[in-house]
């Protein structure tokens, strides 16, 4: 299950410092960060998302202030800022019923044949190189020089990751949606990192705006070995956590009153668990040989990272709630599904939006305090049904072509504009 976020892993309101607000003062502002953690770390990801949007009353995930996505995390953040429900986006992944979006897992994991060829083609003028080398300066010429020499002939990526940009170009580019980071009416942030210079690059800010959502995301989403990495203005850019979880900073730079954050990969405590199957291996996670030591290994790295920067912000926004969730350390089920498997995204999913609403449900009496200074209100009627599933709320709407979702899309703004307006004129007469 969800736990606070702290030293036991749970949902913590970091220096909770509630500040007085008087009727003329702006609206709280919310901020949303979401790390990465691949296809099974987004799909737990959505399953949270879709929980705090049926549970939390006043909260809009799609209008909040501002976002940062990081790799998987990427793909929910832009389909958020882009006004793209949660509802909407698990009958894109979970259920397929949307009419809209036709999403094929397998195109996600096409081999990269145009990078296999082209890295095979300098085999001929390697193996040149090397035998002049050996013939005509035999000392200078040593076996262990090959590794180096020939590593070149590795393809930086498994899969194709064009087909990832595609699949999102499309999407944002029908609908009245965007594909441009200044057309979207708020601040999004996709990170990435510059291979050649180890530092971080916020996709949407300043002097990258224009690059369009779609390549930035395939960027932040480039996990080395997996992706190869993606060329943008002469740089190559790979996966955004490589230096930070979450980059929270992003959006608590924007003066923000409250952050969401959910990271999905923790490290599991196979002490406190039974081991996969039910039983515990008596090695403990060696048992599992190097995918598990491994796979430990980048969950305690990624986690460490983020508390201590969850720590710093505490000091540096004091008065910034902060509601990071989690997945609990001891369930195997996240530990033990593939994280690159599209098979299992239903039953993650499905995990998570259980788990998130038993956490708010057993932190009710924390978090409704907390969550009342920013407007929101927890929904009695779904945290007391426990038995609900992700499914429950998600009837197949009217089918609609493109003219009429614009149509709904522009009454919606209108919606907002009339309800803001309404919400001045109540603080004008306070």
């Amino acid at each position: 299950m969800l736990l606070l976020h702290s030293a036991r892993n749970r949902v913590n309101p970091a220096a909770r410092k509630s500040k007085p607000r008087s009727v003329d003062q702006h609206q709280p502002k919310i901020g949303l960060a979401i790390a990465g953690g691949g296809p099974i770390g987004g799909m737990y990801e959505l399953g949270a998302l879709r929980a705090l949007d049926e549970a939390l009353d006043g909260l809009d995930l799609t209008r909040l202030d501002c976002y940062v996505g990081v790799s998987s995390g990427a793909f929910l953040a832009a389909g958020l800022a882009n006004r793209m429900s949660t509802a909407e986006m698990c009958r894109i992944f979970i259920t397929g019923t949307s009419d809209d979006v036709d999403f094929r897992p397998e195109a996600f994991v096409r081999p990269a044949f145009v990078e296999y060829l082209r890295r095979a083609s300098s085999l001929p003028r390697l193996a040149a190189s090397w035998w002049r080398d050996l013939l005509f300066a035999p000392r200078e010429a040593r076996w262990s020089d090959l590794i180096t020499r020939f590593g070149g002939l590795v393809p930086t990526g498994l899969f194709d990751n064009s087909e990832v940009e595609r699949f999102l170009r499309e999407i944002f580019e029908r609908r009245g949606r965007s594909n441009d980071f200044r057309e979207l009416g708020r601040p999004l942030y996709v990170v990435a990192v510059d291979l050649d210079s180890g530092q971080a690059v916020r996709f949407g800010g300043p002097g990258w705006d224009d690059v369009p959502i779609s390549r930035a995301v395939q960027a932040s989403a480039a996990l080395p070995g997996l992706y190869p990495p993606v060329q943008i203005r002469g740089h190559h850019f790979v996966d955004g956590a490589l230096r930070r979880t979450m980059h929270a900073s992003a959006v608590l730079d924007q003066g923000i009153d409250l952050l969401l954050g959910i990271n999905p990969l923790v490290p599991f405590d196979a002490t406190h668990a039974p081991g996969h199957g039910g039983t515990r291996h008596p090695l403990g996670l060696a048992g599992g040989g190097l995918p598990a030591v491994l796979s430990q290994t980048f969950r305690t790295l990624l986690q460490s990272r983020m508390q201590i920067g969850q720590a710093k912000y505490a000091q540096q926004y004091p008065d910034v709630d902060q509601l990071i969730f989690e997945p609990n350390a001891a369930d195997g089920e996240m530990f033990f599904t593939n994280l690159f498997s599209f098979s299992a995204r239903h039953r993650v999913c499905q995990l998570a939006y259980r788990n998130t609403l038993a956490d708010l449900r057993a932190r009710a009496d924390t978090l409704i305090p907390l969550l009342a200074t920013h407007g929101i209100r927890l929904r009695d009627e779904i945290l007391a049904d426990e038995h609900r599933s992700i499914l429950t709320g998600l009837d197949i709407p009217p089918r609609m072509t493109e003219t009429t979702a614009r149509l709904r899309r522009a009454l919606d703004d209108v919606d907002q504009l009339v309800a803001r307006q309404r919400v001045r004129q109540s603080a004008a007469r306070g």
